[in-house]
Protein backbone atom coordinates (compact mmCIF):
# COMPACT_ATOMS: atom_id res chain seq x y z
CA UNK A 1 0.00 0.00 0.00
CA UNK A 2 2.49 2.31 0.74
CA UNK A 3 4.34 1.97 -2.50
CA UNK A 4 1.29 2.50 -4.00
CA UNK A 5 0.81 5.73 -2.53
CA UNK A 6 4.29 6.59 -3.08
CA UNK A 7 3.63 6.18 -6.93
CA UNK A 8 0.18 8.39 -7.34
CA UNK A 9 2.62 10.97 -5.43
CA UNK A 10 4.50 10.81 -8.63
CA UNK A 11 1.58 11.64 -10.49
CA UNK A 12 0.59 14.77 -8.15
CA UNK A 13 4.38 16.68 -9.24
CA UNK A 14 4.75 19.03 -12.09
CA UNK A 15 8.38 19.23 -13.02
CA UNK A 16 8.93 21.86 -15.71
CA UNK A 17 9.17 19.98 -18.53
CA UNK A 18 8.10 22.65 -20.71
CA UNK A 19 10.74 24.82 -18.96
CA UNK A 20 13.43 22.05 -19.91
CA UNK A 21 12.10 22.37 -23.65
CA UNK A 22 11.90 25.36 -23.59
CA UNK A 23 16.11 25.79 -22.49
CA UNK A 24 16.70 22.94 -25.02
CA UNK A 25 14.97 24.49 -27.85
CA UNK A 26 16.65 28.35 -26.75
CA UNK A 27 20.59 26.95 -26.49
CA UNK A 28 20.18 24.76 -30.01
CA UNK A 29 18.95 28.12 -31.59
CA UNK A 30 22.17 29.71 -30.01
CA UNK A 31 24.30 27.25 -32.37
CA UNK A 32 22.75 28.75 -35.49
CA UNK A 33 23.82 32.14 -33.86
CA UNK A 34 27.21 31.97 -33.42
CA UNK A 35 30.68 30.67 -35.87
CA UNK A 36 30.55 26.94 -36.74
CA UNK A 37 34.15 26.44 -34.55
CA UNK A 38 32.37 28.15 -31.72
CA UNK A 39 30.17 25.64 -31.42
CA UNK A 40 30.97 22.80 -29.14
CA UNK A 41 29.92 23.99 -25.78
CA UNK A 42 26.50 24.21 -27.41
CA UNK A 43 26.16 21.17 -28.70
CA UNK A 44 27.25 19.23 -25.57
CA UNK A 45 24.84 21.53 -23.07
CA UNK A 46 21.70 20.94 -25.93
CA UNK A 47 22.05 17.22 -25.62
CA UNK A 48 22.67 17.70 -21.92
CA UNK A 49 19.43 19.74 -21.21
CA UNK A 50 17.52 17.52 -23.78
CA UNK A 51 17.81 14.07 -21.80
CA UNK A 52 17.32 16.27 -18.48
CA UNK A 53 13.85 16.98 -20.28
CA UNK A 54 12.82 13.40 -21.24
CA UNK A 55 14.29 12.12 -17.71
CA UNK A 56 11.41 14.51 -16.11
CA UNK A 57 9.16 13.30 -18.60
CA UNK A 58 9.29 10.27 -17.68
CA UNK A 59 8.90 10.87 -13.57
CA UNK A 60 5.78 13.12 -14.38
CA UNK A 61 4.30 10.53 -16.21
CA UNK A 62 5.31 8.04 -13.41
CA UNK A 63 7.57 5.76 -15.58
CA UNK A 64 11.58 5.12 -15.09
CA UNK A 65 11.33 3.45 -11.84
CA UNK A 66 11.66 0.05 -9.78
CA UNK A 67 10.11 -0.98 -6.34
CA UNK A 68 13.07 -1.62 -3.96
CA UNK A 69 11.36 -3.00 -0.84
CA UNK A 70 8.27 -0.69 -0.59
CA UNK A 71 9.90 2.32 -2.13
CA UNK A 72 10.24 3.77 -5.39
CA UNK A 73 13.45 4.40 -6.99
CA UNK A 74 13.46 6.22 -10.11
CA UNK A 75 16.41 4.95 -12.11
CA UNK A 76 15.87 7.76 -14.41
CA UNK A 77 17.08 10.31 -12.48
CA UNK A 78 20.44 8.62 -12.32
CA UNK A 79 20.50 7.72 -16.34
CA UNK A 80 20.04 11.97 -16.31
CA UNK A 81 22.99 12.11 -13.76
CA UNK A 82 25.00 9.72 -15.85
CA UNK A 83 24.86 12.39 -18.53
CA UNK A 84 24.68 15.76 -17.08
CA UNK A 85 27.80 14.86 -14.72
CA UNK A 86 30.04 13.70 -17.44
CA UNK A 87 29.22 16.96 -19.47
CA UNK A 88 29.81 18.99 -16.66
CA UNK A 89 33.11 17.48 -16.26
CA UNK A 90 34.28 17.56 -20.03
CA UNK A 91 32.91 21.27 -20.31
CA UNK A 92 35.08 22.49 -17.51
CA UNK A 93 38.27 20.23 -19.04
CA UNK A 94 37.90 21.51 -22.12
CA UNK A 95 37.58 25.08 -21.16
CA UNK A 96 40.58 24.72 -18.73
CA UNK A 97 42.67 23.89 -21.37
CA UNK A 98 43.69 20.85 -19.29
CA UNK A 99 45.57 17.51 -20.95
CA UNK A 100 42.62 15.02 -22.39
CA UNK A 101 43.94 12.61 -19.84
CA UNK A 102 42.76 14.62 -17.17
CA UNK A 103 39.20 15.15 -18.80
CA UNK A 104 38.93 11.10 -19.51
CA UNK A 105 39.78 10.18 -15.90
CA UNK A 106 37.37 13.24 -14.12
CA UNK A 107 34.38 12.32 -16.69
CA UNK A 108 35.10 8.63 -15.71
CA UNK A 109 35.07 9.50 -11.90
CA UNK A 110 31.89 11.19 -12.35
CA UNK A 111 30.39 7.81 -13.84
CA UNK A 112 31.69 5.91 -10.83
CA UNK A 113 30.27 8.28 -8.67
CA UNK A 114 26.45 7.70 -9.95
CA UNK A 115 27.28 4.24 -10.42
CA UNK A 116 27.83 4.17 -7.06
CA UNK A 117 24.75 5.70 -5.87
CA UNK A 118 22.39 3.77 -7.86
CA UNK A 119 23.87 0.51 -6.77
CA UNK A 120 23.70 1.93 -3.09
CA UNK A 121 19.58 2.68 -3.85
CA UNK A 122 18.89 -1.11 -4.65
CA UNK A 123 20.73 -2.39 -1.83
CA UNK A 124 18.42 -2.66 1.07
CA UNK A 125 20.72 -3.63 3.42
CA UNK A 126 23.40 -1.10 5.76
CA UNK A 127 25.83 -2.04 2.96
CA UNK A 128 24.36 0.47 0.58
CA UNK A 129 26.55 3.27 2.98
CA UNK A 130 29.17 1.28 1.57
CA UNK A 131 28.59 2.10 -2.13
CA UNK A 132 27.82 5.76 -0.85
CA UNK A 133 31.42 6.55 0.54
CA UNK A 134 32.81 5.16 -2.32
CA UNK A 135 30.95 7.12 -4.33
CA UNK A 136 31.30 10.62 -1.96
CA UNK A 137 35.08 9.75 -2.03
CA UNK A 138 35.08 9.55 -6.32
CA UNK A 139 33.03 13.11 -6.22
CA UNK A 140 35.58 14.66 -4.04
CA UNK A 141 38.31 13.41 -6.21
CA UNK A 142 36.38 14.98 -9.13
CA UNK A 143 36.29 18.35 -7.20
CA UNK A 144 39.77 18.49 -6.30
CA UNK A 145 40.53 18.21 -9.79
CA UNK A 146 38.00 20.63 -11.60
CA UNK A 147 38.96 23.47 -8.36
CA UNK A 148 42.59 23.04 -8.16
CA UNK A 149 44.11 21.48 -11.10
CA UNK A 150 42.21 22.54 -14.07
CA UNK A 151 41.82 25.90 -11.83
CA UNK A 152 45.66 26.14 -12.71
CA UNK A 153 45.74 25.68 -16.30
CA UNK A 154 43.39 28.19 -17.03
CA UNK A 155 45.08 30.76 -15.65
CA UNK A 156 48.14 29.47 -18.21
CA UNK A 157 45.20 30.64 -21.18
CA UNK A 158 44.45 33.69 -18.81
CA UNK A 159 40.42 32.48 -18.49
CA UNK A 160 40.87 31.76 -14.49
CA UNK A 161 38.07 34.47 -13.46
CA UNK A 162 35.42 33.10 -15.94
CA UNK A 163 36.68 29.35 -15.29
CA UNK A 164 36.18 29.38 -11.16
CA UNK A 165 33.13 30.99 -11.78
CA UNK A 166 31.72 27.90 -13.50
CA UNK A 167 33.50 25.39 -11.55
CA UNK A 168 32.44 27.01 -8.24
CA UNK A 169 29.12 27.33 -9.74
CA UNK A 170 29.03 23.02 -10.14
CA UNK A 171 31.16 21.79 -7.26
CA UNK A 172 28.41 23.93 -5.27
CA UNK A 173 25.85 21.92 -6.45
CA UNK A 174 27.36 18.77 -6.30
CA UNK A 175 28.13 18.57 -2.84
CA UNK A 176 24.47 19.03 -2.30
CA UNK A 177 23.73 15.46 -4.23
CA UNK A 178 25.58 13.72 -1.12
CA UNK A 179 23.18 15.09 1.06
CA UNK A 180 20.48 14.81 -1.76
CA UNK A 181 20.75 11.43 -1.57
CA UNK A 182 21.38 10.51 1.84
CA UNK A 183 17.90 12.12 2.24
CA UNK A 184 15.79 10.26 -0.52
CA UNK A 185 17.49 6.92 -1.55
CA UNK A 186 19.48 6.61 1.02
CA UNK A 187 17.98 6.93 4.35
CA UNK A 188 14.38 7.58 3.01
CA UNK A 189 13.94 10.41 5.00
CA UNK A 190 11.94 12.24 2.33
CA UNK A 191 9.32 10.82 0.44
CA UNK A 192 9.20 10.58 -3.17
CA UNK A 193 7.61 13.85 -3.80
CA UNK A 194 9.86 15.77 -1.15
CA UNK A 195 12.66 14.24 -3.31
CA UNK A 196 11.36 15.19 -6.38
CA UNK A 197 11.32 18.55 -5.03
CA UNK A 198 14.87 18.54 -3.36
CA UNK A 199 16.51 16.77 -6.35
CA UNK A 200 14.16 18.75 -9.25
CA UNK A 201 15.87 22.08 -7.73
CA UNK A 202 19.48 20.85 -7.58
CA UNK A 203 19.24 19.34 -11.28
CA UNK A 204 17.48 22.91 -12.42
CA UNK A 205 21.13 24.35 -10.91
CA UNK A 206 22.88 21.93 -12.32
CA UNK A 207 22.40 21.90 -16.07
CA UNK A 208 19.48 23.75 -17.15
CA UNK A 209 21.23 27.15 -15.70
CA UNK A 210 24.60 26.52 -15.12
CA UNK A 211 24.69 25.28 -19.32
CA UNK A 212 23.10 28.77 -20.28
CA UNK A 213 25.45 30.81 -18.03
CA UNK A 214 28.17 28.88 -19.92
CA UNK A 215 26.80 29.72 -23.24
CA UNK A 216 26.51 33.39 -22.49
CA UNK A 217 29.80 33.62 -21.01
CA UNK A 218 31.32 31.65 -23.64
CA UNK A 219 30.56 34.72 -26.13
CA UNK A 220 33.72 36.45 -24.77
CA UNK A 221 36.23 33.35 -25.34
CA UNK A 222 38.83 33.29 -27.94
CA UNK A 223 38.34 29.41 -29.22
CA UNK A 224 41.30 30.06 -31.29
CA UNK A 225 43.49 30.79 -28.23
CA UNK A 226 41.55 27.73 -26.02
CA UNK A 227 42.29 24.87 -29.06
CA UNK A 228 38.69 24.45 -29.44
CA UNK A 229 38.15 25.79 -32.56
CA UNK A 230 37.71 22.41 -34.92
CA UNK A 231 36.19 23.35 -37.31
CA UNK A 232 38.11 26.48 -38.76
CA UNK A 233 41.46 24.02 -39.69
CA UNK A 234 39.24 22.00 -42.20
CA UNK A 235 40.56 23.09 -46.07
CA UNK A 236 38.81 21.93 -49.55
CA UNK A 237 41.43 20.33 -51.41
CA UNK A 238 38.76 20.99 -54.69
CA UNK A 239 37.90 24.18 -56.52
CA UNK A 240 34.26 23.29 -56.30
CA UNK A 241 33.56 21.31 -59.27
CA UNK A 242 35.81 18.33 -58.52
CA UNK A 243 38.89 19.45 -59.83
CA UNK A 244 42.07 19.51 -57.40
CA UNK A 245 43.41 22.87 -56.84
CA UNK A 246 45.92 24.38 -59.14
CA UNK A 247 48.72 24.39 -56.13
CA UNK A 248 47.46 21.10 -55.12
CA UNK A 249 47.90 19.45 -58.66
CA UNK A 250 50.30 16.52 -58.84
CA UNK A 251 53.54 17.39 -60.41
CA UNK A 252 54.36 15.71 -63.87
CA UNK A 253 57.81 15.48 -64.90
CA UNK A 254 58.36 17.37 -68.33
CA UNK A 255 59.83 14.73 -71.60
CA UNK A 256 63.16 15.52 -72.00
CA UNK A 257 63.53 16.80 -75.57
CA UNK A 258 66.39 14.40 -77.41
CA UNK A 259 69.12 16.57 -78.80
Amino acid sequence: MALLMRGNDALNVNPPIGAHEALTFGVLVLCFTSRESDRVFHYIHTLTILSGAVTYYAEASNLGWSAVGSRQVFFARYVNWAIAFPSAALSLGMLSGVSWVTIITNIICSWVWVLTYIAASYTTTSYKWGFFAFGSFTWLILALSTLKESREAAQRLNISRDYMILSVWVNCVWLLYPVAFALTDGAHILDVTGGFIFVGILDIFMMPLWAVSFIFMSRNWDYKKLQLNFSEHRFDPTDGDGSLKREDAPITSKPVSSV
